[in-house]
């Protein structure tokens, strides 16, 4: 019977043994558990973090480009994304922390600053040669807005412009802005303190650059001669004709000066953006209160072409001219012609060097 009862109690122990495990045991399974946990909780957010990563960086970069024809037309594309490294090689990412940790992310703004003028005074140029610049964040393209568009509303303007961080100038360059006569008034109920670049260059030289760029798209057209004369015999000018008209500075700067104090109008010289291109870009890089990065080191000058390109920036295989319709050969015009032009425009030239407070030397 004892014998009985010690095998009994015995095996009352062992299956007590099995039901309830000793501390440790609780212990060792609860560490396998949280170690399990944590595993499957880090190989999550990694999952996450790359889907979602590449997710972020592909909505980051997929900006309003212009259509491929646009670009083949206008040669404007410079080798870098609207988003993503620049042509300095230097990362505009979408957030930021800086050495406080503070976070800075990118946002679509209204533009601080727009290139409103003139068509063929050297607009694209300038641009391309201020996307050089990190703190500025350039539109590629022509939006149109304030003179075709206006009617799509700020906030469809506002989703045209490339992402920017906070102390990043974003800006957009239409030439006809600055010839469009209700264009003026609508910039300013957008911004009272946007600040207005305007490329001058002769308006003879000019006009023919413009025609020149007609011709090459309806080479049927009418000479320049008598589309530029009313009456060729009287010698009256046809200062309707838009390659004249355009050339009307002081006309068009009046209007603009109605709205906007001509110190927020920075005039960039067309013919020393080609001669001195880093001393002009010195200049708009004050009037944009920026610091002086685009400097002569980024430029050299294109015998061929006739004007100043960009050296090989970082993160580009080559140096970048602007394309082919820019620095083509211009048409050959009666010399009595150019001289009867340049008289047309001389009081219109007086007029606007005293606007401009500045004398462009055009003969």
């Amino acid at each position: 019977m004892a014998a009985f009862y010690h095998r009994h109690h015995h095996q009352h122990h062992v299956n007590q043994h099995h039901l309830h495990p000793p501390s440790t045991d609780l212990r060792r399974l609860f560490h396998r558990l949280t170690i399990a946990s944590s595993l499957s909780i880090l190989c999550f957010s990694l999952v996450y973090l790359l889907t979602g990563g590449c997710e972020s960086e592909l909505t980051e970069n997929s900006e309003i480009k212009p259509p491929a024809r646009d670009v083949l037309v206008r040669g404007a594309v410079w080798p870098q994304e609207e988003n993503g490294t620049d042509a300095l090689g230097i990362n505009h990412p979408a957030l930021e922390i800086n050495s406080s940790g503070k976070e800075w992310t990118a946002a679509r703004r209204l533009p601080q600053a727009l290139i409103i003028g003139v068509k063929k005074g050297g607009t694209r140029a300038l641009l391309e040669f201020l996307r050089l610049h990190p703190d500025i964040r350039a539109l590629g393209s022509e939006p149109h807005f304030f003179d075709r568009h206006y009617a799509r509303g700020l906030d469809w303007y506002r989703s045209m412009m490339p992402k920017a961080l906070d102390g990043q100038i974003v800006m957009e360059k239409t030439p006809r802005y600055f010839v469009t006569v209700d264009t003026p008034a609508r910039v300013h109920a957008m911004s009272q303190d946007v600040k207005l670049i305007v490329v001058v260059r002769d308006p003879v030289t000019r006009a023919i650059s413009d025609y020149t760029q007609i011709i090459s798209k309806t080479p049927d057209i009418p000479s320049f001669e008598s589309l530029a004369f009313k009456n060729r015999t009287t010698g009256q000018i046809d200062s309707l004709w838009s390659p004249l008209w355009i050339g009307l500075y002081a006309q068009h700067m009046e209007r603009w000066l109605a709205w906007f104090p001509r110190s927020q109008i920075h005039l960039v010289n067309g013919e020393r953006l080609i001669s001195d291109p880093a001393g002009e870009l010195g200049k708009v890089q004050d009037f944009l209160g920026l610091q002086k990065i685009v400097t002569d080191k980024h430029f050299y000058f294109n015998k061929t072409k006739g004007f100043p390109c960009l050296k090989k920036p970082e993160g580009s295989s080559k140096p970048h001219c602007l394309g082919k319709t820019k620095g083509r050969t211009h048409v050959s015009i009666d010399p009595e012609v150019i001289q009867k032009l340049r008289d047309f425009y001389k009081p219109h030239n007086q007029r606007f060097y005293q606007l401009a407070g500045q004398n462009f030397g055009w003969h």
